[in-house]
């Protein structure tokens, strides 16, 4: 369970850990369980710098340093994956192309769009929330919770990359942590639950359909992306209507 713990905090933020010098096989992928809780830990953070922003500042400032403190905590791992999918899958002709395009460290014009849409968008959806504390606790749990199921029932893309050496978790694995998080969204929004879960699901299947058609399955950027624009859904989805 400490293994677990360091291997999913180490995977997901930028946090030092100390791990064992020799890792047992499949640790990883068993440690994905955990993803829901980092996760949840991760949006308790930035809640509490939101928080701590609006007793001074309007929403806007608010929620741009929440999503600040977000992106310093996961030292931009989903943003990067955004990014290099929305290269490859706007910019490529075929799989090898696409795929070598998500592996360049440059960004073009298609990744660059996706990251100002994503902050947008889950900036101006922050403004609207009667509880965005909330919001941001659940957003950033579900989001992670969705990526150890996406990895189970999506094949991976390549037999190399960051993806692949972290293997497929387990049916287990994979219940356990929809378990936790849907658990924990249920304690939050209790009736009001149904609408992030069914944004979560709804998102990470498109993602996983869209990556299966574009490159034959998940990578690691695959996993970033689903992990941003599943977010984004569950913020989008409990904006109070007009």
């Amino acid at each position: 369970m400490i293994l677990d713990w360091k291997l999913a905090v180490g995977f997901l933020t930028r946090w030092p850990v100390r791990l064992p010098d020799q890792i047992p096989p499949g640790a990883m992928a068993r440690s994905l369980w955990l993803f829901p809780v980092v996760g949840g830990v991760i949006g308790a953070i930035v809640a509490a710098i939101y928080d701590l922003a609006h007793h001074a500042l309007p929403e806007w400032p608010s929620a741009a340093l929440a999503l600040t403190a977000g992106v310093i905590l996961t030292g931009a791992l989903h943003e990067d994956g955004l990014a290099d999918c929305a290269d490859g899958f706007g910019g490529g002709r075929d799989k090898d192309a696409k795929l070598a395009i998500m592996r360049d460290s440059r960004i073009g014009a298609y990744g660059t769009l996706a990251l100002i849409l994503s902050v947008l968008l889950r900036a101006s959806a922050l403004t609207t929330l009667h509880h965005p504390d909330a919001a941001l606790l659940i957003a950033h749990c579900l989001s992670r919770t969705t990526l150890p199921v996406v990895m189970r029932l999506t094949p991976p893309a390549t037999a190399t990359g960051l993806a692949a050496s972290v293997g497929r978790p387990s049916w287990l694995v994979s219940a356990v942590a929809l378990a936790i998080g849907s658990g924990l969204t249920v304690c939050f929004y209790r009736a009001q639950a149904l609408s992030p879960l069914v944004a979560a699901i709804v998102a990470a299947s498109l993602v996983s359909l869209l990556a299966r058609r574009h490159i034959g399955g998940y990578s690691g950027d695959v996993l970033g992306a689903t992990e941003q624009i599943v977010q984004i859904s569950i913020l989008l989805s409990i904006v109070p209507l007009p």
